[in-house]
Formats: structure tokens, C-alpha cells, sequence
């Protein structure tokens, strides 16, 4: 006789245990009431560790940023001011302090995903009224602002801290119900937190004052304080002067439409360099306020002034013969010749064409015209070689000047890519046409710097999504030996757009303890 299979025994078993009243139908309903259908197993599978743990980010991140946005603040008064110390999550770090309504001041002091937002909210009367009476007492005032900014942060820490576990365990008890995960949930957004602090102690930065953003009214900042010189030799002033600016509010608060113009050392040369202004009418304007408030002594203009380059726009260049500061300019590929013989018969005007330097405000200027005319935008065949014929010229004539005893200190091309061809010839060689800022040193030891647009793209600022943003630069020399000490990028909000923006730059090799590179041309050698 064959064997019974052992789970059909146990089938047998099991029906054996039935009470007898229940007949075979009763038996096989409750059989199908404990099994589970299909849909229902799937849905009580539990998910995958990988959603669990990116659904327990999402909660700790979401609520320590609740967490900060909350409690996570701190007011400090920090000299004469009061003020509110914030983390904030942030991709970039660094420190921004808003003085309201003058603009805001942008430091790269670390790099971390928290930034320090300083908000300055008010002038305590009481403290500043002592700094009136006491004048004496602005001699300490710095020692005072670093020991008030020292205590703020040691309690914003603090607060943080709270802060962030507190809203991350509050949203994690929120979302899972369960004790054990809100409280992971709140260790976790500590050691994030802690991990962003080790981030930012490692990166700090403390040079990051030689390179400031300025925004707002505070975009007038870089005229405060200190010329080219000093903020290389001493910058130990420059950082005090700096301090002032952001702390001393008194006096800022006094300034409505303008900031104090700052009187420029005798022995600094303030070049602005403007380019690729397209018949912007609004550029002139911005142009002479600059020269006022920066005190320029001299314009560089690295072409494209016109558009079409026509007789009947000559009428627009009239202005700058009353723009208060001599005007150096290279054609581009919008100017045409008649555009350049125009320029040459107004007065203040030096134009420059066949490579030979002319010293205008006591540096040597040398450029060459764009060899292409193509105001309606097009490419002619060979414009790449026809740019760097032009700056092989450049580059021969400069040698030439050299042996001869009398470099050029700046050399002028519209084309970047002719402006390459002289490196090695001149310290520093000037650009535009690309209609963005840009900044290199060459292979030769040749700086180049090329300009966005001071005309905003002219009419062009209105075909894209947004308008383009006008720019130019100040570029402080030493008059002494001529080379680049420092420049400010300024950028101004383009066509219907009311905002300024001002960085300060050093090149590395003048930031404090730097030693000039030996392979940068220079501008007195033979």
C-alpha cells in the first residue's frame, strides 16, 4: 500500500481537531476569511531600506530647516547696533550681512551647506548717542564689535543646536508616531549639523574680506575704502576701514541717495574700462557717475560703441567729450571707419589703431582695431586668422616699443582672441566683444581681462528672458610702476532692473604675503 504524504496527513490531523457540527462549507469559508487577497500582501510589504532612509532625510532636513527658521535666531548687539544672527541651509556657505536699506555685504568665509545671515535692524540710541559724546570711544569699538560678534555666534551655536533636533524630532514624532525613529531622526540632524560646522571650521577663509560683494547703496563701498596701494601694503587699514563701514552705521544711515566719496590717494591711477556699450544712451549717464564717484582718470574703451557703425549715429558719441576724463578706444567689429574718423575729431578723444603706445594719465595705452567690420552679426570666412594677424601686429609693434626703451603698460583689442596673441609682450591687455566678464593670466605671464557689456547688449538686452546686466570696472594702478594693483567689478541690473553689485578683486600675486611672479612681463623692462 503507498505511503500517505506526510502534509496530507497533517491536512488530516487538523480536520480531525474540526468540531463535527461544522459541515465542509462552513470550513471552507473560514479558511477564506483568514487568507489575504492578493492586493492586500502587496500593500502590507514593507518598502525597501532605500525609501526608508530617504524618507527619514527628507524629515530631519525639512525639520531642521523649520527648526532654524523658528527658533534658530539670535539677537546681538554688536556696537552701536542691534542686531539678528541666522543659519540658513545654503549650497554655497559664506557670511551676508544685510544693512537695511543701504544693500548688503556678501563674504566667501567658508564653504558649508549653512550660510550666516547678519541682519542689522536698528541703531540703539543709547549707544550711539555714548559714541557721539564719547568720541574717544571709537578706538575700541573694533575690539568691541569682535567680542560681540565672538559671544553672538557662541550662543547662535547653542540655539542652532536646539533648534534643528528639536524640529527634526518634532516632525519625525509627527510623521512615524514612534518614539525610536523621532529621536534617530533628531541625532541625525545634530550630526549634520555638526558635520556642517567641521565643514566650515576647515574651510574658513579668513582673507575672504579682500574680496567683497557689495550690493544696494553699499555698491559705493570699494570708493571708502583705501586705494590700490594701500590695500596691498595695508591691509591691516583697509580690514579696519572695512569693519567701519559695516559697523559704524551712524554715519551710513546719514547717507540718503549717495555714500561719501572717498578722496583717492595721489599715487594711485583709476582706469575704467568700459566696452560693447551698442548705442545704450543710458551708458553715458552711468559712465560720468563713475568717473565723479571714483574720481577715473582715464575711460578705456574696448569697441563696439556703435551698432551699425553709420554716419547718422556719429551724433551719439557727442557725450563723451564732456564725460570729465580722457577717452582711449579701439574699434570692434560694430565700428565702422567712419565711426573711428568721427572719434578722432572730438576733443579728450585718443583713438587707437596701428599699435604704437600713447601715454594718457600717466600709463602707456597701445591697441589695434578690429580688422572685421560686421554689424549685422555675421561671420566672414578667415575671421579667425584675420583676428590673430591683427594681434600678431599688436603683439610685434609692443616688441618693438620694448627694445626701443618705452613698453607699453595696457594693450587694446576688441577680440579676445587677438588680445592672446601679445601674450608675453605687456603686463595687462584689455578686451569685450563676448559680452561677460572674464579674467585670466596666460600662459607668458600676460593678464587678460576681458569686459562685459556697459550698454547691457544695447537693444539686444530685450530678446532673451532676461535683460542683460551692464558692466564695467575700475582698475587701480600704481603709478609708480604702473601695474594692476586691484579692480571692482561692477554689475548694475539691466533694462527695467534697479540693483548694483560691486566686488572688490586683488590679483595673487599682490594679496598680503605674496611675492610678484617672476615670469610676468614687465611693464619697465628692456
Amino acid at each position: 500500500m503507498a505511503r500517505v504524504p506526510a502534509a496530507v496527513m497533517n491536512v488530516l490531523h487538523r480536520i480531525r481537531r474540526v468540531p463535527r457540527h461544522l459541515t465542509r462549507r462552513h470550513l471552507t469559508r473560514r479558511h477564506r476569511s483568514r487568507r489575504p487577497a492578493p492586493e492586500t500582501i502587496a500593500l502590507a510589504s514593507p518598502p525597501s531600506p532605500w525609501v526608508r532612509a530617504l524618507g527619514l532625510i527628507v524629515v530631519v532636513v525639512v525639520g531642521a530647516w523649520l527648526g532654524l527658521l523658528i527658533v534658530g535666531n539670535v539677537r546681538v548687539p554688536v556696537g552701536p547696533m542691534n542686531t539678528t544672527m541666522t543659519l540658513r541651509p545654503s549650497l554655497t556657505g559664506g557670511t551676508k550681512i544685510n544693512v537695511s536699506p543701504l544693500g548688503a555685504l556678501e563674504l566667501d568665509s567658508h564653504i558649508a551647506p549653512v550660510r550666516l545671515d547678519v541682519n542689522v535692524d536698528q541703531l540703539d540710541p543709547d549707544r550711539s548717542q555714548a559714541l557721539v559724546d564719547h568720541p574717544e570711544r571709537l578706538s575700541g569699538l573694533q575690539d568691541e564689535v569682535t567680542r560681540d560678534v565672538a559671544h553672538g555666534t557662541a550662543d547662535l551655536a547653542v540655539r542652532s543646536c536646539v533648534a534643528v533636533v528639536t524640529g527634526a524630532t518634532a516632525l519625525g514624532l509627527a510623521v512615524y508616531r514612534r518614539p525610536r525613529r523621532a529621536l534617530a531622526a533628531g541625532g541625525l540632524a545634530l550630526a549634520v549639523l555638526a558635520a556642517s560646522g567641521g565643514t566650515a571650521y576647515a574651510t574658513w577663509n579668513p582673507d575672504s574680506v579682500l574680496e567683497p560683494k557689495f550690493s544696494g547703496l553699499l555698491s559705493s563701498a570699494p570708493s571708502l575704502v583705501g586705494n590700490a596701494r594701500s590695500i596691498v601694503t595695508e591691509f591691516d587699514v583697509y580690514q579696519e576701514e572695512l569693519a567701519r563701514l559695516v559697523t559704524n552705521v551712524t554715519k551710513l544711515y546719514d547717507a540718503t541717495s549717495t555714500l561719501p566719496a572717498y578722496q583717492p590717494d595721489p599715487t594711485t591711477i583709476r582706469v575704467l574700462h568700459v566696452s560693447d556699450i551698442h548705442l545704450n544712451p543710458a551708458s553715458w549717464k552711468i559712465i560720468a557717475s563713475l568717473v565723479d564717484q571714483y574720481k577715473v582718470d582715464v575711460i578705456v574703451d574696448t569697441g563696439d560703441t556703435m551698432d551699425h557703425g553709420t554716419a547718422a549715429e556719429n551724433g551719439f558719441l557727442d557725450p563723451i567729450e564732456d564725460l570729465g576724463a580722457p577717452y582711449v578706444w579701439v574699434r570692434g567689429n560694430h565700428d565702422s571707419l567712419v565711426t573711428q574718423r568721427y572719434l578722432e575729431d572730438l576733443k579728450n578723444v585718443h583713438v587707437l589703431d596701428d599699435g604704437r603706445a600713447k601715454t594718457v594719465a600717466g600709463l602707456r595705452f597701445a591697441g589695434i582695431g578690429d580688422p572685421q567690420f560686421t554689424p549685422d552679426r555675421s561671420k566672414k570666412p578667415g575671421a579667425e586668422q584675420s583676428q590673430e594677424l591683427a594681434g600678431a601686429r599688436l603683439a610685434s609693434a609692443l616688441r618693438d616699443q620694448r627694445a626701443a626703451g618705452t613698453p607699453a603698460d595696457v594693450a587694446l583689442a576688441h577680440e579676445p582672441s587677438a588680445a592672446r596673441e601679445v601674450d608675453g609682450t605687456v603686463p595687462l591687455v584689455l578686451a569685450g566683444h563676448l559680452h561677460h566678464e572674464d579674467t585670466e593670466v596666460m600662459k607668458y605671464g600676460t593678464r587678460l581681462r576681458v569686459e562685459g557689456s556697459t550698454g547691457g547688449s544695447g537693444l539686444r538686452a530685450i530678446e532673451g528672458e532676461h535683460p542683460d546686466p551692464i558692466e564695467t570696472s575700475i582698475l587701480y594702478f600704481d603709478r609708480d610702476t604702473r601695474r594692476l594693483q586691484a579692480w571692482d567689478s561692477i554689475e548694475l541690473g539691466g533694462l527695467g532692473l534697479t540693483t548694483a553689485e560691486v566686488s572688490r578683486h586683488l590679483p595673487k600675486e599682490n594679496q598680503p604675503g605674496a611675492t610678484p611672479s617672476p615670469e610676468s612681463p614687465s611693464p619697465t623692462s628692456s
